[in-house]
């Protein structure tokens, strides 16, 4: 089986479209037919329904994808690290991280690494935290950073680091003159909180339950940034993480309070599938992120 049949099956099943994937791939449309054909009469099952547009595929079709997608990364690696033996500073690392981690907590480690190993390629992307997960699982990504981590039998999962939550309001809000706040006073004040999906977002009510709290969001949104926009013009307040506020408090669009009642904190995590190898100076980066977390 061919490099190129498994990266055209991938295109493919990305892009649903016979098509697109010829375009690619600078093949036929018969050709493209031809290799799924090849890859149908190898494994003696269908892969995808031709009878749907766009194309569905079944689920051996789903199968192949998740492995062919691993085989492919590997075989990236492997031509990586042939690479390395001739340059032993020469490789890359994928790392996929939630938004939040990823713009407000790596770049001192990241620093710290390039001065060890200044010619491997630290390639970041920020995701949400499902697909961070998925593209660790899947190899796609050499290491994820995620909030809230949860646990998985497939994963090493670290603790990165323990993110303190404080109130954050406009300027012209009320309370921007004190120094702290009671948790309780939430229940007064209109707030802007995290979407459903969010992981961050359940932990955040687990601490409102936990004091019997009635909170209703006034505003709801994904991402941490687009919350501090909404904070920022006096739409509501947040509970937010201090590291992602840090330039809004410096420039005094936004101020934060402690809590009084306790350090209410979220946690963050290092994730790594299990039984992957990674080389020289993924490891070392792997071993600073996870000192951060002891």
């Amino acid at each position: 089986m061919h490099i190129e049949i498994l990266q055209g099956f991938c295109d493919l099943y990305e892009l649903r479209s016979f098509s697109k994937t010829a375009e690619k791939n600078l093949l036929s449309q018969s050709a493209v037919s031809q290799q799924l054909a090849q890859l149908e009469l190898i494994h003696k099952c269908r892969l995808v329904n031709r009878r749907k547009r766009p194309i569905e595929f079944t689920k051996e079709g789903q199968l192949v994808y998740n492995a062919a997608k691993e085989m492919l990364y590997r075989y990236e690696q492997l031509r990586s690290e042939l690479n390395s033996a001739k340059n032993t500073n020469s490789s890359k690392i994928n790392v996929a991280a939630v938004f939040s981690i990823g713009m407000h907590s790596l770049s001192n480690y990241i620093k710290k690494f390039m001065s060890r190993y200044q010619n491997v390629n630290v390639h970041i992307e920020y995701f949400t935290a499902n697909k961070v997960y998925e593209l660790v699982l899947t190899g796609q990504a050499d290491i994820g950073l995620i909030a809230v981590p949860k646990r998985d039998k497939r994963l090493e999962v670290y603790d990165f680091e323990d993110e303190p939550l404080v109130f954050v309001c406009s300027p012209k809000h009320p309370l921007a003159g004190e120094s702290e706040i009671d948790i309780n006073q939430m229940q007064l004040e209109r707030y802007i909180g995290f979407e459903e999906i969010a992981p961050t977002r359940k932990w955040i009510d687990d601490i409102f339950e936990r004091y019997n709290l009635n909170i209703r969001p006034v505003m709801e949104f994904d991402n941490i940034e687009t919350i501090k926009r909404a904070v920022e013009i006096n739409i509501g307040a947040s509970m937010l993480p201090t590291t992602t506020i840090i330039q809004e408090v410096t420039s005094g669009s936004i101020k934060s309070l402690k809590f009084s009642n306790e350090n209410f904190i979220r946690p963050t995590g290092t994730i790594i599938r299990k039984g992957r190898k990674p080389s020289e100076s993924c490891q070392y980066l792997i071993e600073l992120l996870r000192k951060r977390g002891q």
